[in-house]
C-alpha cells in the first residue's frame, strides 16, 4: 500500500453464527500465518478501522449493531463478508430471524467463501480489501476529502 499514510487498521465482528470463522479469523492472526506481515493492526474501535471483517449471518438483534459499527468507521473503509453465512445467511437462511447475508445491512467489498473460510481465503481476502481501500484512499484524495 504505497498509497496509505498508515497502516491499515481491521476490527472483526461476529454476527449469528457457529463461530467456525471465528476460529479460522483468529488463526491469521496467528505466527503460523501472520496476518500482520501485511501491516495490519488489529482494533477494538470501529472509528480507528479501516477494514471490516464480518463473519456470520444479520439477524434482527444484531442488524442495528452492524450498521453503527460501519457508520462509525472513517471514510475510506472497506467490508469484507467471511464464510458462507456472512455471504448468503447459510445454513441459517432460513430461521426466522435471520435477515440474510451482510450486504443485507450494509455495502460488502469482498466475499470470502467457506464454511468454516479457510484462513488461506481470509487472508487473500483482505489483500484484495487492501487494494480497494488504496483506491478508495486515492478517489477520495482526489475528491479533495481528508485522507485517514
Amino acid at each position: 500500500m504505497s498509497y496509505s499514510t498508515k497502516s491499515p487498521w481491521i476490527i472483526h465482528y461476529d454476527g449469528s453464527s457457529c463461530n467456525g470463522c471465528d476460529i479460522e479469523v483468529l488463526a491469521c492472526l496467528t505466527p503460523m500465518y501472520d496476518l500482520e506481515r501485511f501491516g495490519i493492526v488489529n482494533t477494538g474501535n470501529p472509528k480507528h478501522a479501516d477494514i471490516l471483517l464480518i463473519t456470520g449471518s444479520i439477524n434482527e438483534q444484531n442488524r442495528d449493531v452492524v450498521k453503527q459499527i460501519y457508520e462509525q468507521m472513517p471514510e475510506p473503509k472497506v467490508v469484507v463478508a467471511i464464510g458462507i453465512c456472512a455471504t448468503s445467511g447459510g445454513v441459517f437462511k432460513k430461521c426466522y430471524n435471520i435477515l440474510g447475508g451482510v450486504d443485507k445491512v450494509i455495502p460488502v467489498d469482498i466475499y470470502v467463501p467457506g464454511c468454516a473460510a479457510r484462513p488461506e481465503a481470509i487472508i487473500d481476502g483482505v489483500v484484495k480489501a487492501l487494494r480497494i481501500l488504496e483506491e478508495k484512499s486515492k478517489a477520495l484524495h482526489n475528491k479533495g476529502g481528508k485522507v485517514q
